[in-house]
């Protein structure tokens, strides 16, 4: 008689990943550009008058 090794059965594992999300009104808190500091180093983040963002090194 042979033995059968059978695997128990998983489930699949989803894996969701959510992004911390910010709005830029909270950032820029009523002001036009802001400073982040990453690593020792300045970027300065701005708010055009087209709504865009530029980040600056």
């Amino acid at each position: 008689m042979e033995a059968t090794l059978s695997m128990p059965r998983r489930s699949p594992v989803i894996r969701t990943s959510v992004q911390p999300r910010l709005k830029s009104q909270d950032l820029f808190r009523g002001t036009h550009e802001l400073i982040i500091e990453h690593q020792g180093q300045e970027y300065r983040l701005r708010l055009t008058r087209n709504d865009k963002l530029i980040l600056n090194k």
